[in-house]
């Protein structure tokens, strides 16, 4: 795999939600779930700050169109909400359970796509994401 290559990045991307699992289910012992996703958040906003300015990638976006902003400001408020919902998850259940059901996301992407954007998953696409919702239901059950 090249730095070019999406499994790459999205094996990245599944190490590190494991890391801020882990990570959070400590860090929301002795604080509220609000406040640690507030912190959190700070943290992602001045790291990507520091990014864009060290890539000079605000000196080179273009204009960004008003259906940009709208899916941006869409995403942005579904994160938030995502992530207050993990933390409060978190800090009421183990991280060994919390993460696994949280990834049903992974099941309703894939419906989203579906349905919205014309995407049609091959035959063993649909048998793993029918194995990552039975894990989910059986993670579920064992609560």
């Amino acid at each position: 795999m090249t730095l070019e290559s999406w499994q790459l990045w999205a094996l990245l991307s599944a190490v590190f939600a494991a890391l801020t699992a882990i990570f959070a289910k400590i860090g929301v012992e002795n604080i509220g779930s609000d406040l640690a996703t507030f912190i959190r958040t700070v943290v992602v906003l001045l790291s990507f700050l520091v990014l864009l300015f060290a890539t000079g990638q605000f000196a080179t976006s273009g204009p960004i169109s008003p259906r940009t902003w709208t899916c941006l400001i869409l995403s942005g408020l579904g994160t938030g909400a995502s992530w207050l919902c993990y933390f409060r998850a978190l800090k009421l259940g183990p991280a060994s359970m919390v993460a696994p059901i949280d990834k049903l996301s992974v099941v309703l992407v894939a419906l989203f796509a579906f349905a919205f954007l014309g995407e049609r998953p091959s035959a063993t696409g649909w048998m793993g994401i029918g194995l990552i919702t039975a894990g989910a239901v059986i993670i579920a059950i064992k609560a």
